[in-house]
């Protein structure tokens, strides 16, 4: 499968569970964007980056690149993203059925990958943990905006 299918597949899924959570989800037109979804939140746009990660057998979890990939024909380029390209990362792991809600501040904190959790067996969890579905940070974090008591009312 090669990645273009895989980030297709992986955006369906966090369509599906941003749904599922009660938001109204909004998806640009091409794909020169760096960000792949949005939604509404207090009447704010957040603009949503989704990843999907792989399995590291050698190292028993899974991991995403942050880094922004870049194709034509010839080339592919990967680079850093922006500090206002986007404002969470959502981290699909099609495998296990979970995703990561990571606000892009601490997604630049990263220098090119982010490891997640594949066993909960595993003893030292990596800092990615905290944010294992964390769909709450979607209506709290954005700067700006207001707690709304229950994060699972449509916003």
């Amino acid at each position: 499968m090669d990645t273009k299918l895989k980030a297709d597949i992986a955006e369906s899924a966090v369509v599906t569970e941003l749904l599922k959570q009660g938001f109204r989800v909004l998806r640009p037109v091409g794909d020169r964007l760096p960000y792949d979804l949005a939604i509404e939140i207090h009447g704010r746009i957040a603009r949503l980056q989704v990843k999907s990660a792989w399995y590291e057998a050698s190292k028993r979890l899974y991991t995403v690149d942050t880094r922004r990939t870049k194709t034509n024909r010839r080339v592919m380029r990967r680079e850093t993203y922006g500090a206002h390209d986007f404002d969470f990362a959502i981290l699909d792991v099609p495998d296990r059925a979970v995703c990561y809600v990571m606000p892009a501040s601490v997604v630049r904190t990263y220098r090119s990958g982010i490891s997640l959790v594949a066993f909960e067996k595993r003893q030292r969890k990596p800092r990615s943990e905290a944010y294992r579905e964390r769909w709450d940070l979607l209506s709290t974090g954005l700067p700006g905006s207001k707690e709304s008591g229950d994060s699972r009312q449509i916003r």
